[in-house]
């Protein structure tokens, strides 16, 4: 019997589909009653771009979080992931939901450069949409997790100290750290990660800035990498006496972890609604 595929976690999800379009469903209802600004260019690429969602009436200087969706690199939407918003606008933030170019087409290397642009340009931008550059904090899920982790973190394939914005605070929830796994996963065909950007763009290889507090979590029901590798995350942040929280969110999988994120009244999105209201 072969092996199964720990990184394959349509293979742990029964409702896998399901719950893939109900999150796109969920998210067309929220956009419905929301302010949402689409396709906001940041790269000359279509995907290089971001959606802006507003409170119904936002302060001045108002908090700024930007969200990174997953799909192993070579997958989804922002669109599908409007819903995260919810947590950002029930704290009185400006969401900014981002894409970026995919995967085999687009080398890791440059997706980890075109993520790290897009949060330069929002945070050049945070004074004309009415909110504050200095409160400007990050999440992401599966694979954005680990492009959110390395917008304040200098990975092995940084030739030299990348231009990182200031995040005071960011959200990493599912994420993929140690890459190593990848290359010979079900993925070798979809993504064709190579050996040597799994070991270019690792975060548990990366040093790590100081300064933001680092919130690390994934579902309870997730399989054995996603565990083992937020624990790893986490202790070396600790060893290096970084701000950091571990978490694990209970009755979740891989997906349905997105559901207690974008929801303001679960733990998990009430703890993303005070981080954004508190940076």
């Amino acid at each position: 019997m072969a092996e199964q595929d720990l990184y394959r976690n349509r293979d742990f999800i029964p409702d896998f589909d399901a719950i893939m379009e109900e999150t796109e469903t969920r998210s067309r209802a929220f956009a419905a009653s929301a302010r949402v600004e689409r396709n906001v260019s940041y790269g000359p690429t279509a995907r290089q771009s971001f959606d802006l969602v507003y409170p119904a009436d936002p302060a001045p200087g108002a908090p700024l979080h930007m969200f990174i969706h997953g799909g192993y690199w070579r997958a989804g939407s922002k669109e599908a992931h409007t819903l995260v918003a919810a947590p950002v606008i029930a704290a009185g933030g400006i969401a900014a939901l981002v894409s970026y170019d995919l995967m085999p087409e687009t080398r890791l290397a440059e997706i980890v450069a075109q993520v790290r642009v897009a949060a330069r340009h929002l945070v050049r931008l945070a004074p004309d949409i009415g909110a504050d550059p200095a409160r400007f904090t990050v999440s992401g899920h599966s694979a954005g997790a680990h492009l959110a982790s390395l917008l304040a973190a200098q990975a092995p394939g940084d030739a030299a100290p990348p231009d990182l914005p200031e995040v005071s605070g960011m959200l990493l929830v599912s994420g993929i750290y140690d890459l190593s796994g990848i290359p010979g996963s079900f993925l070798r065909d979809e993504a064709k990660m190579r050996e040597d950007e799994a070991r270019a763009w690792s975060p548990l290889l990366a040093r790590h800035r100081p300064g933001p507090l680092r919130i690390i979590t994934r579902g309870e029901s997730e399989t054995a990498p996603f565990h083992d590798q937020a624990v790893a995350l986490n202790a070396l942040l600790e060893r290096d006496a970084q701000k950091v929280e571990l978490r694990a969110e209970p009755d979740t999988n891989h997906l349905t972890v997105v559901f207690d994120l974008a929801d303001p009244a679960a733990s998990l999105g009430r703890r993303l609604s005070v981080l954004v209201g508190s940076s």
